[in-house]
């Protein structure tokens, strides 16, 4: 009489371990890329995986490519296919995987490939995300072609850097628009003025609690801009 319930008992273990069994579907971000010896990890890239075998995946709050994904626990293979992408010419990823972790490698181009990832409930940021919006100039070292010297700016200088990649700057030397890019994988951006008489320059991002520090890069000398966040146009 024993028997079969110690049987039962089995089952019953059995069945709430498969439904403890570690899966892939879910959110998560992608914490470190190492390519060989080589650190490659992007800023804030995320993928998701549905239930019925789609994909989606970006950098921050930008999903930038989407298609379809396989797993054979078998194998412990993962193939993730982009339809709005190029198709890769690479093995599928051998994948390790626990509750809240995981691991993705193969072979690409001669190097090895290593991913981790972790498991998250929400969209992280990138550092264009956290630099989006408007920025009054509270101080500023140093001489450059936006915003002169600090005898030259008044509070009323701004920076805006709106959603569509576009800035606009305000100063005493006047009004200077243009397009921005915000580096993949450092707190860099690129602002490139309109107009023959402005070139195109780096700077380096410090962010700070409702604040940011831009700091020229590849200059003799230093050159920073200070902000802080407003949400109204100076008078």
């Amino acid at each position: 009489m024993k028997k079969p319930i110690f049987l039962s008992a089995a089952l019953i273990l059995l069945l709430f371990g498969c439904d403890d069994k570690p899966t892939i579907e879910g959110l998560w971000l992608i914490e470190s890329v190492k390519v060989g010896n080589e650190d490659m990890t992007p800023n804030a890239r995320w993928t998701r995986f549905n239930a019925d075998h789609t994909q989606e995946s970006g950098n921050g709050k930008f999903e930038h490519s989407h298609g379809t994904w396989a797993f054979d626990p078998a194998c412990k293979e993962l193939s993730i296919v982009n339809t709005n992408g190029l198709e890769a010419p690479y093995d599928p990823f051998k994948v390790s995987v626990s509750k809240e972790r995981m691991t993705w490698e193969r072979v690409e181009e001669g190097q090895a490939m290593t991913i981790d990832l972790v498991r998250t409930n929400k969209l992280p940021e990138t550092h264009g995300d956290q630099l989006l919006g408007l920025w009054r100039l509270e101080e500023l070292t140093g001489t450059g072609k936006y915003f002169g010297n600090a005898d030259q700016t008044n509070s009323n200088s701004f920076v805006f850097f709106r959603w569509d990649k576009r800035f606009v700057i305000q100063s005493d030397l006047g009004r200077i628009n243009g397009v921005y890019n915000v580096h993949g994988h450092k707190s860099e951006v690129e602002l490139i003025p309109y107009g023959e008489n402005l070139d195109r320059d780096f700077w380096d991002i410090k962010f700070e609690e409702d604040a940011i520090t831009l700091t020229l890069l590849n200059s003799e000398e230093t050159i920073q801009r200070r902000f802080i966040r407003t949400n109204k146009f100076p008078d």
